[in-house]
């Protein structure tokens, strides 16, 4: 039940060793004349020395509880307590790290100032739950910075800090604009080494994670090796413009292995000015249930191939409903962009500003229309920050301790889940190891918390708030129409 996406700031270290004590003899080969013209590669030199001034290392600090993530062998500020890395240290010139203890509470990740005023820009969870949060300047200023809002649901955060003079700004680029094969330069804290620059090219754009993975967003999909303390940081192109925000990778062995995800700047900056303005993220929602285009479809519907949306049940009253959308129909385009598979569509309609009216194309008993659709919200992420100060910080509800971020049910979707009114909270985020190796996902529904029936944030709080270290906490949970228990016990404080 574990997913094989990690966030770039919950890695492990691996340290390869080059070959020794082997002789190659390689054999006599005709020489070859060179060719006619050089091979033309990028330099990445202007992009680092214009940029590097507003790249910023962010650490977050927790008094008095673990940071979410730091329920494993190793937190996510530096080294492994090892001697291994105490020899790379004394003599490999590597960075003196935090102890084990400082770890564990710290959080070390990266960001960009966006305005000179001094916002900010990182991933949600580097900062999640932290008490405090500070950022380190090139120049070696060292900031408080605070926490204006976070989005998990995107997995973004905006700061704040106050300085007297205006700040080194990045450049926007626009995400839209990027094709496979293009080069592209990231730049961060991996592993705490400040100012790490590492390159490489855009594999795929657009690329879906799936439900369990922020399934409203679209990454980029690169080889630009990202590694543990890169969180935050910016993605550029070759115009020297941020186009991403590196967030994940995929490994199933928690290092670095070539894939690496980037929230599209867009996205981030959508959030960013939400953030602003009201404090907090809104979304817009159909109202579907959809699946794959099986091929059994393909075949009864005689279909040129399984591309689209098969819509596989329809929230009442919601937008999707009010429009006419049925059970079997074919969602083929929303909104001018085409719909491959059912992992298309929930980023679409998530950047969609509720309330807006567009054309979703339908295929339906072997005909294409279209029909007019009023994009309507989603429920708000309640355990998100924002700049009012209103959501009470999670830690204290037990919430961070086990590692997950709940956040409310609306009738539709609770309808659609087949629960009762008042039934259930949200699995927003998955934050920590514990929740993590006990197989919780995002998306799932957490009914009852110890035998008591939660229904609302509020609730599993009030069912969590009393968590202490040594504990055993018992989650009925519901995934994918099934319930089952999963029990997490924590750690024990010392």
């Amino acid at each position: 039940m574990h997913s094989s996406i990690l966030r770039s700031t919950r890695l492990s270290i691996l340290v390869c060793c080059a070959l020794a004590g082997t002789a190659f003899v390689v054999p006599d080969a005709p020489a070859q004349s060179a060719p006619s013209t050089a091979l033309s590669l990028p330099d990445f030199t202007g992009i680092v020395q214009k940029n590097a001034p507003a790249v910023v290392q962010v650490e977050a600090k927790y008094d008095g509880h673990d940071k979410p993530s730091a329920r494993g062998r190793q937190g996510q500020g530096g080294m492994p307590d090892d001697p291994q890395a105490e020899i790379l240290r004394r003599f490999f010139g590597m960075p003196m790290m935090p102890s084990p203890a400082e770890q564990a509470h710290t959080s070390l990740g990266s960001g960009f100032i966006i305005s000179g005023d001094g916002y900010i820009l990182t991933n949600n969870h580097v900062v999640a739950d932290a008490d405090k949060v500070i950022v380190r300047l090139q120049d070696r200023r060292i900031l408080d910075a605070k926490v204006v809002g976070t989005d998990a649901t995107y997995d973004i955060a905006l700061l704040k800090v106050n300085t007297s003079s205006s700040l080194p700004t990045v450049s926007i680029g626009d995400s839209r604009s990027l094709k496979p094969g293009q080069w592209v330069l990231a730049m961060g804290s991996p592993f705490g080494f400040d100012y790490t620059v590492t390159q490489g090219i855009v594999s795929a754009v657009g690329r879906n994670l799936g439900s369990q993975d922020q399934p409203y967003t679209s990454f980029i999909q690169t080889d630009v090796p990202i590694n543990r303390g890169n969180s935050g940081g910016p993605l550029f192109n070759l115009q020297g413009q941020v186009v991403g925000v590196n967030s994940q990778i995929y490994s199933s062995t928690g290092g670095y292995q070539g894939v690496a995800f980037s929230i599209p700047i867009d996205v981030a900056m959508s959030a960013v000015d939400q953030l602003k303005t009201k404090g907090y993220v809104t979304r817009g929602q159909l109202g579907v249930q959809v699946s794959a285009v099986s091929d059994d479809m393909e075949k009864a519907y005689k279909l040129p191939d399984a591309s689209g949306a098969a819509v596989a049940d329809v929230t009442s009253g919601g937008s999707a409903d009010k429009a006419g959308i049925q059970n079997g129909d074919i969602i083929l385009n929303y909104n001018g962009q085409a719909i491959h598979d059912p992992a298309d569509l929930p980023p679409l309609v998530a950047m969609t500003k509720p309330g807006t009216r567009v054309p979703l194309e339908i295929l339906r008993n072997g005909s294409r229309k279209t029909v007019q659709v009023t994009v309507g919200a989603m429920a708000r992420d309640k355990d998100s920050v924002d700049s009012s100060g209103a959501a009470p910080n999670p830690g204290s509800s037990g919430s961070s301790m086990l590692g997950i971020t709940v956040q409310s049910l609306d009738d539709a979707t609770r309808k659609q889940a087949g629960l009762k009114p008042g039934q259930g909270v949200l699995v927003g985020d998955v934050t920590g190891d514990l929740a993590a190796q006990a197989g919780l996902q995002p998306g799932d529904v957490i009914l009852m918390v110890n035998q008591q029936p939660v229904g609302s944030v509020e609730a599993f709080r009030a069912a969590t708030k009393d968590v202490k270290a040594d504990s055993t906490v018992l989650l009925l949970v519901r995934r994918n129409g099934q319930n089952g228990f999963i029990g997490l016990t924590v750690p024990g404080g010392k």
